[in-house]
């Protein structure tokens, strides 16, 4: 048992510990939105969520239990805490959703892992056997910076780069909290590759081959993926760059997989386009903190800014739910990007943009919020939690 005050160790878009209480308080948020946003139907469904600690994956899973009863396993690649130090906030908010399933009812597990690996769809295999049967909806939501090739061994690095010619553009330095030029040479042909490695499909569709031979997919089986394009601000660097390719991949292996599923089992896959949310590693990339902070406060303003759950609440309830067909756009995409795209809000954030500076960045944007939202992801600044109360934290679940 280790009980200690746990304050934020925080410098720029780089968090080192986690808060247990904070990160309970962020779970226990989410289930009663979806509580009070989806009427409860009892289905028998059968989940796997890879990537099911934090953001969309997280969110996916507390809809999924909340809204239809389903029975999830959810994949994770987290830390726990140690003598020296907390645990990563995915291992806490994954502790704090087995224990309130486990006090509600629902049968919830997690294998803790390198999801890319042989070994852990192997594990993955052998759970689902013991505990779960044949699973209903898999929802995929990995993003990570690095993959080793389950075959070959070699090691991947994704990057975030132009293709072709350098981006020049601005961004918030994050340690400085000033409005700063940035500049980002182009990738070279190893970089795409390798970023195509991690971010793209191949990992899916490896997924979907192993759960399909050991007879694993339920039929009428639905598969999502999450994907994120955004307004035209960002697509140098992201939709027209190394990430962009990683898409492409994605969505080629996506719809390859959506027409086998529907012959195979009557089932689908599909690619939901969400919203930009805040995240550690979105906090990381250029542009994005700037493009964020602005979007926020045109959003919030109008009234339709949704976090992650309220995502999920809307990809569950309108497009995914049992019952329902999605809408889907010429591309066979759910766009819960919609709102964010509204010619009106692209057209302020593109104003605001081109006006943001410095000495005007706290007026034209919602940078505290932004702040304020990167440190709840880690369990701090959280309405009613106590930070001068000293917490365990070392976990298990």
């Amino acid at each position: 048992m280790a009980v200690q005050i746990v304050k934020p160790r925080i410098r720029g878009f780089i968090c080192t510990n986690a808060h247990p209480a904070g990160c309970q308080a962020n779970v226990n948020n989410q289930i009663r939105e979806i509580q009070h946003g989806i009427p409860y139907k009892e289905t028998g469904l059968n989940a796997l969520v890879i990537g099911a600690s934090t953001g969309y994956g997280l969110a996916s899973r507390i809809a999924l239990t909340y809204a239809y009863g389903a029975k999830t396993l959810g994949l994770l690649y987290e830390r726990p805490a140690d003598e020296r130090r907390t645990a990563t906030a995915g291992y806490y908010n994954t502790a704090a959703f087995h224990q309130q399933a486990a006090a509600d009812g629902f049968l919830a597990q997690s294998l803790n892992g390198d999801a890319f690996s042989n070994e852990m769809k192997a594990e993955t295999i052998d759970q689902l056997k013991a505990n779960f049967g044949k699973i209903d909806v898999l929802v995929y939501s990995i993003a990570a910076p690095r993959r080793v090739h389950p075959d070959t061994g070699v090691s991947h690095e994704s990057v975030l780069k132009p293709i072709g010619t350098p981006y020049t553009g601005k961004t918030i330095d994050l340690n400085r909290e000033v409005v700063a030029p940035v500049t980002i040479e182009p990738a070279n042909e190893q970089e795409i590759t390798d970023t195509i490695a991690v971010m793209g499909g191949e990992d899916l569709e490896m997924w979907v081959d192993a759960l399909a031979d050991a007879e694993l997919l339920a039929s009428e089986v639905t598969v999502v993926a999450y994907t994120y394009i955004g307004s035209a601000l960002t697509w140098s660097i992201y939709r027209d760059g190394t990430i962009g390719r990683a898409k492409d991949d994605l969505k080629a292996r996506v719809d390859a997989l959506d027409q086998r599923l529907a012959d195979q089992l009557g089932g689908n896959a599909y690619i939901s386009v969400n919203k930009a949310v805040v995240t550690q590693a979105s906090a990381a990339i250029p542009v994005v903190p700037l493009y964020v902070s602005i979007l926020y406060d045109i959003m919030n303003a109008r009234g339709i800014n949704e976090a992650p759950i309220g995502q999920m609440l809307r990809l569950f309830s309108e497009h995914l739910g049992p019952g329902l067909q999605p809408q889907l756009d010429s591309e066979r995409y759910i766009r819960l990007d919609d709102r964010e795209l509204q010619p009106e809000v692209t057209a302020a954030v593109t104003e605001r943009w081109e006006q943001i500076d410095t000495d005007n960045f706290l007026e034209l944007s919602d940078y505290a919020g932004f702040r304020r939202r990167f440190r709840n992801l880690f369990g701090f600044e959280i309405e009613g939690v106590d930070y001068d109360e000293a917490v365990e934290t070392e976990l298990i679940f």
